[in-house]
């Protein structure tokens, strides 16, 4: 089955209207709203890459940096996430736990592998799996909102715990940096042009028709 792409059309990304190329892509526009077409997304792959390695640093201050602090009369605490998760299970929370586990360790590292995995194999023009591979972009999209759960918890942790000026809490540089990590993976994650992923199997098929033409 030919693709709508090799027989020289795109979808508006503004509109969803399927429209005839010109000769010069660049110069082809949406005969209803006017806006750019393109076949895919122009520089997703580069720009997928520079957010996913942005990503991957600023998780590693995520993870070290204390993401609470607290403030008293008598002392002065800070606590990581891992520190947390740790507290929480110790304390018989062991739903808390492992809940902020899957929310703060566990997505954030899976969506960097399955996209840093999808722009591998869409560079290598794999034909592999291309069906799998789809479910997984969209499995990272969907998930991605779900990354702000730690974030969420920190901030009623912080609107429980104010106590005025005897004591306080508030929100530490690790979750500013884990918040940055949870948007530049969603960021990522839309930049990535999933139609990427059936271009080599669209190619593999032109092949084959080529070969019994």
């Amino acid at each position: 089955m030919a693709s709508a792409a090799s027989r020289g059309l795109a979808s508006c990304h503004v509109c969803g209207l399927l429209s005839h190329l010109h000769a010069h892509h660049e110069a082809s526009a949406c005969p209803r709203c006017r806006a750019r077409l393109h076949l895919r997304k122009p520089g997703s792959i580069v720009r997928t890459w520079f957010l996913l390695i942005l990503a991957a640093v600023l998780y590693i201050p995520a993870n070290m940096l204390p993401i609470l602090e607290s403030h008293s009369l008598l002392e002065n605490q800070s606590s990581t996430i891992l520190a947390g998760i740790i507290l929480f299970w110790k304390g018989g929370s062991w739903f808390v736990a492992a809940l902020i586990f899957i929310a703060s360790i566990v997505v954030p590292m899976t969506k960097l592998i399955a996209l840093a995995l999808l722009l591998i194999t869409v560079q290598r023009r794999s034909r592999w799996a291309p069906q799998q591979r789809t479910q997984l972009y969209r499995m990272v999209d969907f998930i991605g909102r779900w990354s702000m759960l730690d974030i969420f918890v920190v901030a009623l942790t912080v609107a429980l715990v104010q106590v005025g000026a005897l004591a306080s809490i508030k929100p530490g540089a690790g979750s500013l940096a884990f918040g940055a990590v949870v948007i530049i993976t969603m960021l990522a994650a839309h930049t990535f042009d999933p139609r990427l992923i059936w271009d080599a199997a669209d190619y593999q098929q032109q092949e084959q028709e080529e070969e019994h033409g």
